[in-house]
């Protein structure tokens, strides 16, 4: 009699739908498969495919995003958490793309990194998690931590952290608590781009928009500040950098926010509220910030230098 007869199907299909297709060598023992059927199945051209050492996709081609998940997950062991980018995409906070999957695992488990997967070791496994299927991803704040200590570039971290904030999947004391609670390696561009945020940026343009102003000696604006009118309270506006005793604002206008025709509309009718108070409003894109900064400079100065404070406006800082 064949091997293969003593398989377990209905545990096999089991698995392999609980698991999105994959499955580890020993789940494939448990459920009948001798060595010999292994080899059939993953043979040139067979049904299966390796996709991690001990870890194998019972499909061809080429597997999916969250498959590699979920082979990056049995690799790791019980209890491993994917974090990091692979954890920030799922969240749809913005990122880099890699071709990495971190996964979290207890300090004294002895594995080592393979192909796509990088194992981060750690004694601070969270508690909490969140799941998509089986698979079980690091809450966004600890993903938004693990995912930019990797980063090399403050205008990255920016952007990964005000995206995170802007977008309401955790707040800037969540991230602080993880930056304190984390490794001290890859913390000093994660600790500014924290103090950029709570001071009011919430894109990386507007960070750009920082960095080209503190090196210009102009006078530092506030950011996303909210601008109510001081007679009957009415919110007009919250600029993105908003200089109060000069009445001049600056928004930075960006295709990547307008998501609809209604977006852009809203945009516009922002800032006519603030035109109609005497507010001079200087609207810049990301690309004139990062390719013409001398013309923008010029055009902040020549405002501030003419404006002056709107009567009944009342600011409260972000």
């Amino acid at each position: 009699m064949a091997p293969s007869t003593r398989i377990d199907r209905a545990a096999l299909d089991r698995t392999l739908d609980q698991q999105l297709g994959v499955m580890t060598r020993e789940q494939a023992v448990a459920v009948g498969l001798t060595r010999h059927a292994l080899r059939h199945r993953l043979r040139l051209e067979g049904p299966w495919q390796d996709l991690l050492p001990g870890v194998y996709l019972a499909a061809t081609g080429s597997p999916t995003l969250i498959q590699q998940q979920m082979a990056a997950m049995l690799y790791a062991g019980p209890d491993s958490v994917i974090t990091g980018l692979a954890a920030v995409r799922q969240h749809h906070i913005r990122g880099p793309v890699t071709e990495f999957v971190d996964v979290l695992i207890p300090a004294s488990r002895r594995r080592r990194d393979a192909d796509f997967v990088r194992l981060r070791r750690t004694t601070r496994l969270p508690t909490q998690v969140w799941r998509l299927g089986p698979l079980r991803y690091a809450l966004p704040a600890r993903a938004v931590a693990d995912a930019v200590r990797d980063l090399t570039s403050l205008r990255d971290v920016r952007a990964m952290v005000a995206d995170a904030v802007q977008r309401g999947h955790c707040m800037v004391p969540d991230l602080c608590t993880e930056l304190n609670a984390g490794s001290s390696v890859g913390s000093k561009l994660f600790r500014e781009a924290l103090a950029d945020v709570a001071d009011g940026i919430r894109s990386a343009a507007e960070g750009d928009l920082k960095d080209l102003l503190k090196k210009s000696g102009l006078p530092m604006p506030l950011f996303n500040a909210s601008i109510y009118d001081d007679n009957d309270g009415t919110f007009i506006a919250r600029p993105d950098a908003w200089w109060p005793d000069k009445g001049v604002a600056v928004e930075v206008d960006s295709h990547e926010w307008h998501l609809s025709p209604h977006d852009h509309t809203r945009t516009l009718e922002r800032q006519r509220r603030m035109a109609k108070r005497g507010i001079l409003v200087l609207p810049f894109t990301p690309r004139d910030i990062r390719t013409q900064p001398a013309k923008v400079l010029a055009a902040i100065r020549e405002a501030l230098e003419t404006g002056r404070r709107p009567a009944d406006i009342r600011t409260e800082a972000a």
